[in-house]
């Protein structure tokens, strides 16, 4: 394969599947411009690593996956341990955008509650209730994330569980705030 067809291979198949990066830059991302880098970061590792992609050992979204996600873990572990990284609530302005420039039209107060709580957990919890939430299987998702199934299993049961007790507590607060029994 030539140079240039590699790089039309790469580009073909990396706009096949562009939501993945703009899903994963959402979710580790908060402001439109942390996204762009994160999503630009994102596409300079997928084309160094694109060499190494063999088709006969898996999936290429299950290669982007890992490798995506990868590059947000690195550097949101990267941003709070040198103190840049800050956590701010989740707000309707930063789900505006998640999907890659899509406007999410979701009135349902509950929906972006289950956002600001899924940005909430750490890196690899936010990226196994992605891979979850995106219907990909449990081996999928023990490929991309480098763990046993049963450990994928047993992470999603308690992440599901902390999500629930969060999103009860968020519910619970807000009728109190709204009602005025705080």
């Amino acid at each position: 394969m030539t140079g240039r067809q590699h790089q039309q291979r790469f580009t073909a198949l990396l706009q096949e599947h562009r939501k993945i990066v703009f899903k994963v830059a959402a979710i580790y991302a908060r402001t439109p411009e942390d996204r762009a880098d994160l999503e630009q970061e994102i596409r300079t590792q997928l084309w160094r690593a694109f060499a190494r992609y063999d088709e006969r050992r898996g999936k290429f979204s299950t290669w982007l996956y890992r490798i995506a996600l990868n590059v947000a873990i690195s550097q949101s572990r990267t941003r709070y341990r040198d103190g840049s990284g800050r956590v701010e609530p989740l707000e309707q302005h930063h789900l505006d955008s998640i999907g890659g420039g899509t406007v999410i039209d979701e009135p349902d107060a509950r929906i972006r509650m289950l956002y600001a709580v899924i940005a909430s957990l750490d890196p690899l919890n936010r990226a196994l209730i992605l891979l979850y939430l995106e219907d990909r299987s449990y081996a999928e998702i023990a490929d991309v994330l480098g763990i046993s199934e049963t450990n994928v299993a047993t992470k999603i049961s308690r992440v599901k569980q902390t999500l629930r007790g969060r999103l009860a507590r968020s519910t619970h607060s807000r009728t109190e705030h709204k009602h005025g029994t705080r």
